[in-house]
């Protein structure tokens, strides 16, 4: 699934969290937040895609997700964060190229011809990592090294980057091939961007066959490297991205000017990313996957990146001006997200409380973020009881219909969307730490579904406001609108 990544070290944040985001852009999937008990993990897992079998470890922890409500194709987990506060989103679709692909290709299922024959099961995928991986890990770390594992013993049947985070570390881990893959952890004080392609362009081979401090790799990388002539790099460099990643035509329509904007965003003053000096370009094949933002990242700056359509630049659709190049890049808010989420862990409160994840569902560019606790048993029905069919009942489809309506009309409605956010911003932020006060001053961490149903009444009382408004303003665009005078 195309996807927009974003991560964040502790030492770029505002407040010294780590967070991990993605928009999980699939093909308009209806998506919800539920939390999965211990009770209701499966002892055994099979893929419903490429058929896998996998027995699971036993006492898992809890943790939450965001499967799709229609699991005819898989869960779908998509994003969480668990009971031990270790974050994860999986997975970033990423590409690769024809040389890595022949050399180690990737595990597809493969149905059996005849009854004489079995079927032959592929790997793992994105509809299984999240529940495979979130449920037995208490380290960032320990969930790149679990996955690793799966990887090498099953192998995989598409490229993908899978991000986890805990209280102190941000990992990023890229498959390569069917069965090879790299991590890395990512600096502190940076900020990484990765718009499906393969990201890193940095790689400490020396560390990750040595102390192991930030770096982390398939244990055969360097013959596989050398055997198959995979390296096009020069003068003794190493850019991970070179090797494994893709350079395509369609990379500088797709992927490239999304790493652009948000780099551009991030670094204003660090790097020219316009005009005929500009080190970088929408189409520039070397944009850097982790940046030193200017100044410190907070939850709304990582949902503005997520939700942008190039403002400010003649590449937005939604521009007044008919400049030429009006929508001739892939947007990040892009019409058909499913979900979008923000795992944060956040170091200046106790462990029962540190894990918030920032949900917004459908397009990013008209939903707005809420915060929830992650540490709870069950999560609220306007978030968790989502139908398949249309409905204001929950957030979801309330999410995708104000989107669809003020798509059309984004002039007349984009004011209205740019107050609807940030009233759920503020008062979400104003609830978590009421409840954060609250908790910590009675050394009670047991309110914490309370809060959730506060966040979740409040969201529902903003939501409706504000698609009566968006229902008002497209109602008045309508193009068969007419009156008496217009005579």
């Amino acid at each position: 699934m195309p996807c927009t990544t974003v991560l964040v070290g502790r030492k770029a944040s505002n407040d010294g969290s780590t967070m991990i985001a993605r928009t999980d852009d699939g093909h308009f999937d209806v998506k919800k937040l539920i939390v999965v008990n211990p009770k209701d993990q499966p002892k055994k897992y099979r893929s419903k895609l490429s058929h896998a079998e996998i027995v699971l470890p036993d006492n898992p922890l809890r943790y939450t997700a965001c499967p799709s409500v229609d699991q005819k194709d898989g869960i779908w987990a998509a994003t969480g964060i668990n009971e031990a506060n270790v974050g994860m989103t999986a997975t970033e679709t990423i590409t690769s190229n024809p040389r890595v692909l022949a050399a180690d290709p990737l595990v597809e299922y493969k149905k059996a011809k005849s009854k004489k024959e079995k079927d032959v099961p592929g790997g793992i995928g994105e509809e299984d990592i999240v529940v495979l991986v979130l449920p037995y890990i208490r380290t960032a770390r320990e969930g790149v090294l679990l996955l690793a594992r799966l990887l090498e013993h099953y192998g995989t049947y598409e490229c993908n980057g899978i991000a986890f985070n805990d209280v102190n570390e941000v990992w990023w881990m890229e498959t390569i091939g069917g069965h090879h893959w790299m991590a890395r952890r990512i600096p502190e004080d940076t900020v990484v961007i990765n718009p499906n392609q393969f990201g890193m362009d940095g790689f400490d081979l020396e560390d990750a066959f040595g102390k192991q401090e930030a770096n982390l790799c398939s244990k055969d990388l360097k013959e596989f490297i050398r055997d198959n002539h995979l390296d096009l790099n020069r003068d003794g460099k190493f850019n991970p991205r070179d090797i494994f990643g893709s350079r395509r035509d369609m990379d500088h329509i797709y992927n490239t000017p999304r790493a652009w904007f948000m780099g551009r965003y991030l670094a204003p003053e660090s790097h020219k990313w316009d005009g005929p000096e500009a080190e970088f370009t929408p189409e520039s094949d070397n944009i850097p996957w982790c940046l030193k933002p200017d100044r410190k990242v907070a939850a709304e700056d990582v949902k503005y990146l997520l939700s942008g359509h190039y403002q400010g630049t003649p590449y937005d659709p939604y521009s007044g001006r008919d400049t030429g190049c009006r929508g001739m890049y892939r947007s990040i808010g892009i019409n058909r997200t499913g979900v979008t989420s923000i795992c944060q862990i956040r170091p200046d409160v106790p462990e029962a409380i540190r894990g918030i994840e920032w949900i917004v569902f459908g397009s990013t560019t008209f939903g707005a973020a809420l915060p929830v606790y992650t540490n709870v048993t069950k999560i609220p029905g306007y978030l968790s009881k989502v139908t398949l069919d249309a409905s204001t009942e929950n957030y979801y489809w309330s999410s995708r219909l104000i989107g669809a309506l003020a798509d059309p009309c984004f002039a007349a409605a984009i004011q209205n969307i740019d107050r609807y956010e940030e009233s759920i911003m503020i008062r979400g932020r104003q609830l978590i730490r009421e409840y954060d006060r609250k908790m910590t001053e009675k050394n009670d961490f047991s309110l914490t579904e309370e809060a959730n149903e506060k966040l979740s009444a409040m969201a529902r009382k903003e939501t409706v406001k504000t698609l009566n408004k968006i229902l008002q303003i497209a109602s008045e665009k309508m193009k068969n609108g007419f009156n008496l005078a217009d005579h």
